[in-house]
Formats: structure tokens, C-alpha cells, sequence
């Protein structure tokens, strides 16, 4: 009989130490799925904001694009609306910046990047913060023959600001008439016109292969819900 009760005693202490410990493990991976499901909140709802500043920048460089179309047509002697010369010359070198938001990934490094279980959506966020941000980063801030209103400008302006009309207040409006660029000017300015729309057209594949990226990381995270 005391080796019965004995047995019925420690079966009951061991299913206590395996239920204490199946509630522990529980509770662990509760708080675990409760940190990741934040981190990914936080990470979502900066993506969708870096979407807005994408899809912002995108118009202005289609703008951009625009304004050389403009530019073009006036070189070689085609009809333009010369009141509308100044904001074409303002979107035709008008440079852009890449603003991240960066706080949900800093958040999750500093908790550890593995608190996303999901190793091809771990891998998918590091890519996208690690490089394709650095990349866009770089294209739109340091690359030379991206920076168009330092590379462009100042030797287009010479050309056209002799050209340009004036109200009381200094703002430019427009084109005096019969405004023509000189013919030895022509092809160097339609040359900067070829680089900055070329250049243009590379940031803004990037900025769209970007968005796609960003897509498929919103689309993994909310298929979790």
C-alpha cells in the first residue's frame, strides 16, 4: 500500500512539473508571438508610409520626364506655352529625397532580428532595409548624375535665363516672345535633356521594383492576421 501511494505521489508532483512547465512554455511563446505581432505592426505602418513618400516622388520625377518633353519641343522650335517656362524649368532638375521610415526595423534589431519567426519574411525585411533603402538612399542623394539641379542647372539656366521674363517682385513668368535658343547652344542643352530623362527613368525602375518589394512584405505580413 505504501508503494501505491508513494507511485500516486510522485505521478501527481511529475504531471505537476510537466503542467508547470507546459504553462511556462505557453506563456513564453504567448509574450514571443505578442513581440513579433508589434514588431511587424510597427514595420507595417512605416511601409506604408515610405509608400506615400514613393509614390510622391515617383510624380515628381514624372514631372520631371514632363518638363524635358517641354524643354525638348522648345529646342528645336516647337510650340510651347511660355507661361508655363518657370515651373517647367523647376521640374526639370527638382532633386528628391528617399525619407525611411526606419523606427519598426531599428526596434526589431534592437530586440533581435530572429523575434520574426518567419525566416523568408526575416529575410525579405532585412533585404529591404539593409539594401534596397541604402541603394534608393544613394541614388537620390549621392549619385552624381542623379543630382540634377547640381549637374544640370547652372549651365541650362545660362542658356534659358536670358530668355526669361520678370514681374515687380523678381518671380519668373514666362518667356519673352520669340524666345529661340542659339543654334550652337542647342545640342548641348538636348544633351542634358537625354541624361537627366535617362537617369530619371533608371531611379524611377528602382523606386517601383522598391514598391513591389514593400508589397510582398505587407501582403506576407497581413495574410498573418
Amino acid at each position: 500500500m505504501k508503494s501505491r501511494s508513494y507511485l500516486l505521489e510522485f505521478a501527481s508532483v511529475f504531471i505537476a512539473v510537466i503542467a508547470a512547465f507546459a504553462l511556462n512554455n505557453w506563456n513564453d511563446n504567448r509574450k514571443s508571438n505578442i513581440a513579433e505581432e508589434k514588431m511587424l505592426q510597427e514595420i507595417r505602418n512605416g511601409l506604408l508610409k515610405d509608400k506615400e513618400d514613393i509614390a510622391h516622388n515617383l510624380v515628381g520625377h514624372e514631372n520631371g520626364l514632363g518638363a524635358c518633353s517641354y524643354w525638348h519641343r522648345f529646342i528645336i522650335g516647337q510650340a510651347v506655352d511660355t507661361d508655363s517656362a518657370a515651373l517647367q524649368l523647376f521640374h526639370l532638375t527638382r532633386d528628391f529625397v528617399s525619407i525611411q521610415n526606419r523606427a519598426g526595423y531599428e526596434s526589431l534589431k534592437s530586440k533581435g532580428l530572429e523575434t520574426i519567426k518567419d525566416d523568408s519574411l526575416r529575410l525579405a525585411i532585412i533585404s529591404l532595409y539593409e539594401f534596397d533603402y541604402a541603394v534608393l538612399m544613394k541614388l537620390e542623394e549621392e549619385y552624381e548624375e542623379a543630382q540634377f539641379h547640381k549637374s544640370y542647372f547652372p549651365e541650362f539656366n545660362a542658356v534659358i535665363a536670358p530668355m526669361a521674363t520678370f514681374d515687380e517682385r523678381g518671380n519668373m513668368q514666362g518667356l519673352v516672345p520669340d524666345a529661340r535658343v542659339p543654334a550652337a547652344q542647342a545640342n548641348v542643352l538636348r544633351s542634358y535633356l537625354w541624361r537627366i530623362r535617362i537617369n530619371r527613368l533608371f531611379v524611377m525602375q528602382f523606386y517601383r521594383e522598391v514598391g513591389a518589394h514593400i508589397d510582398r512584405i505587407l501582403e506576407s505580413i497581413e495574410s498573418r492576421s
